[in-house]
């Protein structure tokens, strides 16, 4: 019997999502003639002034191989319940400065209320139920554990 090698999805890249990754990956379904609509959602770290200090930067830590299943199931489910042609996640590890990229979601459909309300499930579930932790470092090196919002 011959068996199938599928390559492994990655949901995490080692500090900021590059603007190259962004455009790579809007342009990589450009050709695709079934898809009708696109959606992209960008988390960008903020300067956030928090009891007096300026965060400088998060540092993204997690349970990575947990994470990575939560991630997968959460897409899978998302692709099914609203029709998604395709589904991407990418999240940052390690530091990542203010004013950069720390989070892409980007999801394809034939249709554009598909695309919307899956990106925006699909970004919530994430943010709700994915093992990510994220460290504000102030400029002045102190800390504090990052509280998800919306």
């Amino acid at each position: 019997m011959m068996m199938i090698e599928t390559k492994k999805k990655q949901f995490f890249t080692e500090g900021a999502i590059s603007p190259q990754k962004i455009a790579d990956s809007v342009a990589k379904h450009g050709t695709k003639k079934n898809i009708g609509a696109h959606e992209l959602f960008l988390g960008q770290v903020r300067a956030d002034l928090i009891n007096g200090k300026t965060v400088r930067c998060i540092e993204y830590s997690s349970y990575k191989e947990m994470a990575e299943k939560e991630i997968e199931s959460i897409r899978e489910r998302m692709i099914i319940k609203h029709r998604l042609s395709c589904a991407h996640v990418l999240h940052s590890l390690g530091r990542v400065n203010a004013g950069d990229i720390s989070l892409m979601v980007f999801v394809s459909s034939p249709h554009r209320n598909a695309a919307m309300d899956g990106c925006r499930e699909l970004v919530e579930l994430i943010k709700k139920n994915v093992p990510v932790f994220g460290k504000e470092i102030f400029e002045d090196e102190s800390y504090r554990w990052k509280e998800n919002s919306n």
